[in-house]
C-alpha cells in the first residue's frame, strides 16, 4: 500500500532529539468547564503527552483557578480577558500569541475560527500554527452582522494561512475544500467510554426516577433549541417522565431567561444548572431518552456522550448531527415541534435492551477512540514541522504524569 503523504514525511526523519512543545489556544481551560472545545481538549491533550509531547494551555485566568498549574501532565498558563462576550476571546487569543511568540513552541495549536483571526500575527512572529476548525460559528443565532463578519475572516486567515489544518467532521472539510481551496486533515471528536453508574444522588436531588427523563445537556445559546424541546415535550404529554436541562450560559441573556421562564411554566421540566464529575455522569447513566434539537453543531460531543453511555438518542436532521450516523427514525426535521414530539412519544414507549445498549457502547468505542484521535494529531503536528522545515525531529519520550495538582 503507499504511503500518505504525512507517512513518507514521517519514515523519512532522522532519530529524534527532543519531545514536541505544543502550545494550546482557543479555549477557556479545563476539566470540568462546560463548552466543546473544553470537553474535546481535556480529552485529547492528556494523550498527547503521554505520547511524548510537552504541551502547555493557554487558559482564560476568570475560569480556571490560580492554583490550577497542571492537570494529567497538561501545564497550564493563566492569561487575562475581559468578561465581555465580544472581547474575551479576540483579546485572550492575542495575549497568547504573543505569549507563544515569546516561548517558541514547536506547534502554536489554535482551536475554532474566532481565534483563528489571529492566525497571521502568529505565522508574522514565525509559529508553526496548526489550525482545528469546529464549526461554523458565524451560523450560531446569537451573532450579530459585524461579529458574523469577523468569524468568517477568522475562517479565511485560519485556512489559508495555517501549515496544518484539522476539521472534526465531513460537513466541515466540504466546507473549507469549496470555500478556501484547501485541503484538511479529518480527525473526528472523540468518546471516553464510561464506567456506568449504580449511584443516584444526583437524581434524588432533582427528584428523579431513573428511565423516566428525557435529558439535554448543553450551554444555553439559541442555537440549542432549548425552547422546542420544550414545547415538544409539553406536546408529547409522557405521564410519569420529567425534562431535564443540563447547563447555563456563561452570559445570561434574554434567550437564557426566556428558556428558564418557559421551562418554570411547563410541568415537570426541571433545569439543573451546570453538572460534572459523578453528577453529570448518574445524570446521563440513568436517562430514558436523550435529545439533541440544536440548529448548528461541528461534531456534538454531547451526542456522542450520551450515545456512549447506551442511551437512546433523538436529534435534529442537520448535517453535523446526521454524519454521526444514527438509523433515520431517530432524526426529525429542525424545528418541527410536533415530529419531535412524536418521536419522544415512540422512544418513551419501546424498551431499549440491554443487547442494544451494549451493541452501542461498542460501536462508539471503536469509531471515536480518542488515542487514534492523538495520535491523527500527532501525526499532524510532526507533518506540520516537516513543512515548515523545522528541526530537529521529534519522537515519543516517556510522559511524566505525577505532577497534577
Amino acid at each position: 500500500m503507499q504511503d500518505s503523504p504525512s507517512e513518507k514525511i514521517l519514515r523519512e526523519q532522522p532519530a529524534a532529539a527532543k519531545p514536541l512543545y505544543v502550545i494550546a489556544l482557543g479555549l477557556r481551560g479545563f476539566p470540568d468547564i462546560q463548552g466543546g472545545i473544553e470537553t474535546h481538549a481535556e480529552n485529547l491533550y492528556p494523550l498527547l503527552v503521554k505520547l511524548g509531547c510537552k504541551v502547555e494551555v493557554i487558559a482564560r485566568a476568570a475560569y480556571l483557578p490560580r492554583a490550577q498549574r497542571a492537570w494529567r501532565g497538561v501545564e497550564f498558563r493563566r492569561l487575562w480577558s475581559p468578561r465581555r462576550k465580544s472581547l474575551e476571546t479576540i483579546i485572550h487569543t492575542l495575549l497568547g500569541v504573543l505569549y507563544a511568540g515569546v516561548k517558541r513552541p514547536d506547534i502554536l495549536h489554535i482551536h475554532a475560527i474566532g481565534p483563528a483571526l489571529l492566525v497571521p500575527l502568529a505565522r508574522l512572529l514565525r509559529l508553526n500554527v496548526v489550525v482545528t476548525h469546529h464549526g461554523a460559528d458565524y451560523e450560531r443565532q446569537k451573532w450579530g452582522g459585524f461579529s458574523r463578519g469577523v468569524l468568517r475572516a477568522g475562517e479565511r486567515f485560519g485556512m489559508r494561512h495555517a501549515q496544518q489544518r484539522i476539521v472534526i467532521s465531513d460537513v466541515i472539510g466540504n466546507l473549507v475544500r469549496t470555500r478556501h481551496a484547501r485541503d484538511s486533515v479529518l480527525i473526528h471528536n472523540g468518546v471516553v467510554l464510561p464506567q456506568l453508574p449504580t449511584t443516584t444522588a444526583a437524581l434524588q436531588a432533582f427528584d428523579l426516577t431513573p428511565g423516566r427523563y428525557v435529558l439535554l445537556v448543553s450551554r444555553l445559546v439559541p442555537e440549542k433549541r432549548h425552547l422546542d424541546l420544550i414545547e415538544a415535550f409539553a406536546c408529547a404529554q409522557m405521564q410519569g417522565w420529567k425534562l431535564v436541562l443540563v447547563g447555563v450560559s456563561e452570559y445570561p441573556d434574554d434567550y437564557t431567561r426566556a428558556v428558564l421562564s418557559r421551562a418554570a411554566a411547563t410541568p415537570d421540566v426541571v433545569c439543573t444548572g451546570f453538572q460534572s464529575g459523578l453528577a453529570l455522569q448518574e445524570l446521563y447513566a440513568h436517562a430514558g431518552i436523550f435529545v439533541l434539537p440544536s440548529s448548528h453543531e461541528g461534531l456534538p460531543i454531547a451526542l456522542l456522550e450520551a450515545l456512549s453511555f447506551g442511551l437512546p438518542v433523538i436529534a435534529s436532521a442537520i448535517p453535523a448531527n446526521l454524519e454521526i450516523g444514527l438509523d433515520q427514525d431517530r432524526y426529525f426535521p429542525l424545528g418541527d415541534t410536533h415530529a419531535l414530539a412524536k418521536l419522544l412519544r415512540n422512544a418513551a414507549d419501546q424498551a431499549f435492551t440491554d443487547a442494544q445498549r451494549h451493541s452501542q457502547r461498542a460501536w462508539v468505542q471503536q469509531r471515536y477512540n480518542w488515542e487514534t484521535i492523538a495520535q491523527k494529531t500527532y501525526d499532524t503536528y510532526l507533518l506540520a514541522c516537516a513543512r515548515a522545515g523545522k528541526s530537529p525531529v521529534f519522537k515519543p519520550a516517556p510522559a511524566e504524569t505525577s505532577n497534577d495538582r
